[in-house]
């Protein structure tokens, strides 16, 4: 098997909890070659603990390395474009962290620039990689014979769970000029999408679709396809909390997040028919391979039966990995790629014009 050597940019919760451990598990596939944080002490703590990583000055240094294949872009959302451009200039392979981008313009901008790209560019949308998930798609009513579908996102933040379980570094030495500018910059892709004149409460709102709810609203499309419209949409609690409703055509999907300080984590996709139920059920991500859960119920001549599989401990993030490096390998192409995030961003903005509609009081 190809050792791919890797190079991450950004260095934050995501990358410490998550895709520098899965790197070192998977050795025989991975190799750790650099890493760039704008945070110093980030960038300390990694070459510590990570002794094959050479430490890059900039971002673009450790993009056009020769000694780096393939470019993990781990950083803030609105600098996702700017990095992907520079891989793709250095013709890297690519995995991007969800959101792709914040505005389906920025998407449309690398579309065009990789209609024949080579390299494999994917999308880090680890929820359809979930052994749940994938045994779900095998156990989906027809599609015409689905009747409702609900989804939830009911959670609290990662730290929540980091705190009590890793040693995560939340850096305190990053120049507040870059801090400053990265906030200006996001804002400003945000408000592309919201207009300039929009609440905080709907600025919140998209904010939550680009982050926790960009996971669910992906998996959905892969496993029922493109919903014909957005029906409605509402936000409650100064925009932490929507409720969305989409249309697909004999059946109706609604989704639910709620973002509170509870400490709790409560995910889950439902497809019905009138004779069958398929159950998703997600834990924390944070929490390295905890189990996602399948139930199967279905009519009986005496009730219901309940099948149940799990639970299930294959690691989301590690079957995303492995993903990844068999396209990169095989030279196929992901479900989760550019092209594919652009619907997501499509509808997130189809979600914010229906919420524009709710009169505030």
């Amino acid at each position: 098997m190809a050792v791919i050597r890797v190079g991450l940019v950004g260095l934050g919760e995501v990358a410490q909890s998550i895709h520098l451990p899965v790197l070192s598990d998977q050795r025989d596939s991975w190799l750790v070659s650099g890493i760039y944080d704008v945070s110093p002490s980030l960038m300390a703590l990694c070459t510590s603990e990570y002794p094959t990583a050479k430490a890059f000055e900039t971002a673009e240094a450790l993009i056009d390395s020769p000694d780096i294949d393939a470019v993990f872009i781990l950083s803030s959302d609105e600098t996702h474009s700017r990095f992907v451009q520079a891989a793709v200039q250095a013709n890297k392979h690519v995995l991007l962290e969800k959101p792709a981008c914040l505005t389906v313009r920025e998407i449309d901008e690398l579309l065009a620039l990789t209609p024949n790209y080579a390299k494999t560019i994917f999308v880090g949308y680890m929820r359809r990689y979930a052994p749940a998930y994938l045994a779900a798609i095998e156990e989906l009513p027809d599609f015409a014979d689905i009747t409702h579908v609900r989804i939830f996102d009911l959670i609290s933040e990662g730290r929540h769970f980091l705190k009590k379980s890793q040693n995560v570094l939340y850096p305190t030495d990053i120049d507040p000029t870059l801090l400053a500018r990265g906030a200006g910059e996001r804002e400003a892709l945000i408000r592309e999408v919201v207009g300039s004149d929009a609440p905080a409460d709907l600025v919140r709102a998209y904010r939550g679709l680009t982050a926790l709810s960009s996971h669910h609203i992906s998996a959905m499309r892969g496993l029922l396809g493109e919903p014909a419209r957005v029906l409605a949409a509402h936000r409650t609690n100064g925009g932490a909390n929507t409720s969305v409703t989409f249309d697909y055509g004999h059946f109706a999907c609604c989704y639910d997040a709620v973002v509170d300080d509870l400490g709790l984590f409560d995910a889950m996709i439902e497809v019905r028919s009138n004779t069958k139920r398929v159950r998703i059920i997600y834990d924390t991500p944070y929490i390295r391979s905890l189990p996602t859960r399948l139930e199967v119920t279905e009519a009986g001549a005496a009730g219901p039966v309940t099948r149940t599989f799990g639970p299930l401990y294959g690691d989301a993030f590690s079957n995303e990995l492995e993903t990844f490096h068999r396209h990169i390998t095989d030279g196929t192409k992901p479900l989760t790629d550019l092209a594919d995030s652009r619907r997501d961003l499509a509808l997130m903005a189809e979600i914010i014009e229906q919420m524009k509609k709710t009169v505030r009081r």
